[in-house]
């Protein structure tokens, strides 16, 4: 019995220098700058949108809650306290999304590629939008860091990795994922 409480200890012991490493590299990518950085929209009870919800009209769709609009606020916290530098940030044109970007950094763009696929209704724009997200990519011309506030749906088409909400998930330009950071509301 004590040599398994002997080999637990080693292992959480192991396990976290491992997570502090891992957490201390993507910080130093992050201040090197040249990464894509997805947020999924802060914390937004429920899952999809009312069957009738219209783009122009956030009283018909799933929207922040409290908690969700502090985990914005910490979003935003973070870039800041650990001085990381952003050149563009874009968000969806879905509500929670455009208020996650608001809260966390104020000024951002819309970019439609980076809008829900989810629904039925927007299905068909799924190859579209990923082609015009690539294109976008391929494109930049700076070694900044790109912002993108979006949707589970289309991060984990696009990296293949299931975000939490309010998530970050750091990528290279060629959509390789260098790490994520989870920040609670």
């Amino acid at each position: 019995m004590k040599f398994l409480k002997f080999l637990f200890i080693i292992f959480i012991s192991l396990t976290t220098s491992i997570k502090a490493d891992s957490n201390k590299n993507l910080m130093n990518q992050l201040l090197d700058g040249n990464k894509l950085i997805f947020i999924r929209h802060a914390y937004a009870p429920g899952s999809g949108d009312p069957d009738n919800f219209n783009l122009d009209d956030c009283s018909t769709q799933r929207n922040l809650s409290e908690e969700g609009r502090k985990q914005a606020k910490k979003i935003g916290e973070f870039f800041i306290n650990n001085n990381i530098k952003i050149e563009k940030i874009f968000s969806s044109e879905w509500c929670r999304c455009k208020e996650t970007a608001n809260i966390a950094f104020e000024d951002y763009s819309i970019k439609n590629f980076l809008n829900s696929f989810y629904s039925s209704k927007y299905a068909k724009n799924k190859t579209k939008q990923i082609e015009e997200l690539e294109n976008y990519v391929q494109q930049l011309k700076n070694n900044q860091n790109i912002v993108f506030v979006t949707h589970y749906v289309l991060i984990s088409e696009v990296l293949n990795y299931a975000p939490s909400s309010g998530e970050i998930v750091v990528s290279d330009k060629n959509f390789n994922i260098i790490g994520s950071i989870e920040i609670n509301y």
